[in-house]
């Protein structure tokens, strides 16, 4: 059996953290996993960030709510989940992803959560376990499925080096040049045909 795992935020939609970045005009915020590729120091930097600012949970969950898929990502993922199944892998949290997910049409998501206190406050995170998809697509393979990956970001890279294929997805040129092993695509018409290729065995 093959199967695909996709990133979720660059690649089917806008980066939550640039939305609310935008959202409150703070632009710290804007920092991403394209930006710095120590995701626990990114997310403690947003964290200490979230608390000087008396920035709550409900206040990112209102911005998400406003947001859209990427333009062309719903009927992308109408057209591959036609083909294989979707796995999405993101370093995303739960308490945000279920409006976007319902937007897609309920792919299947692995990804992280949160930690709130009582007054909405977060005061943390978990991982769903540490290296998250590089291991997800480990565990695929384990299972016979043979796996093809793609994302936007520095923590995607483990995972389309661990798949069997893979590339880069509208990646920023600094990944793409520190990354030259692994091919890149800009649009969702290319991404589906180098899948097309991985799913009829080339």
């Amino acid at each position: 059996m093959r199967i695909v795992c996709l990133d979720l935020e660059g690649v089917l939609v806008p980066e939550i953290w640039i939305a609310f970045s935008e959202a409150t005009g703070i632009p710290e915020l804007r920092r991403t996993t394209r930006d710095e590729p120590d995701y626990d120091k990114l997310m403690r930097f947003r964290l200490d960030l979230l608390a000087e600012k008396k920035l709550k949970l409900p206040d990112i969950q209102k911005v998400i709510a406003g947001m859209e898929p990427l333009p062309g990502a719903l009927a992308f993922t109408a057209a591959l989940q036609e083909r294989t199944q979707l796995i999405i892998l993101s370093d995303t949290f739960a308490q945000f992803a279920k409006p976007l997910m319902a937007k897609l049409s309920w792919p299947t998501l692995f990804c992280n959560s949160l930690v709130i206190a009582e007054d909405g406050a977060i005061t943390g995170y978990t991982l769903r376990q540490q290296n998250g998809k590089q291991e997800a697509v480990k565990a695929f393979k384990s299972l016979n499925m043979a796996v093809f990956a793609a994302g936007d970001s520095f923590n995607d890279l483990t995972m389309i080096r661990e798949a069997d294929s893979g590339c880069l997805f509208h990646a920023p040129e600094s990944i793409k040049n520190d990354c030259p092993d692994i091919p890149c695509v800009d649009t969702y018409d290319a991404l589906l045909e180098k899948i097309d290729t991985f799913l009829n065995g080339a």
